[in-house]
């Protein structure tokens, strides 16, 4: 990883990746440990193309982030914000679900 700092405000600006899916479907998809990427790999491309090159560095840096350490960023967002995505996201038993799917949004990023 690189000597830059992962913080709430590169969270924030990737928001719509993280809240794609409502809560409810959030909170199933997670509990069948369902890989959420490949369910919106369209919408997500899209967001993707039109990334500019500061913003794809940043979203590398939240996809190689450590992901207690991007767990804990995702709390301090749903404080901020009170989004259940971000409270789903950051609980410690969902991170095998979250290291998944940032896995499945490296391939598409090509990381």
């Amino acid at each position: 990883m690189s000597d830059e700092k992962l913080s709430y405000a590169d969270i924030k600006e990737y928001e719509s990746l993280f809240t794609i899916a409502p809560p409810i479907i959030l909170s199933a998809m997670i509990k069948r440990n369902t890989n959420l990427v490949t369910k919106f790999k369209s919408t997500i491309i899209k967001y993707l193309k039109n990334l500019n090159q500061t913003q794809k560095k940043k979203l590398r840096l939240i996809l190689t982030a450590d992901i207690r350490q991007l767990q804990k960023l995702m709390y301090i967002a749903y404080k901020k914000t009170g989004k259940k995505q971000y409270y789903l996201l950051a609980n410690p038993k969902n991170s095998a679900f979250v290291e998944m799917n940032l896995n499945e949004l490296k391939k598409l990023v090509n990381l």
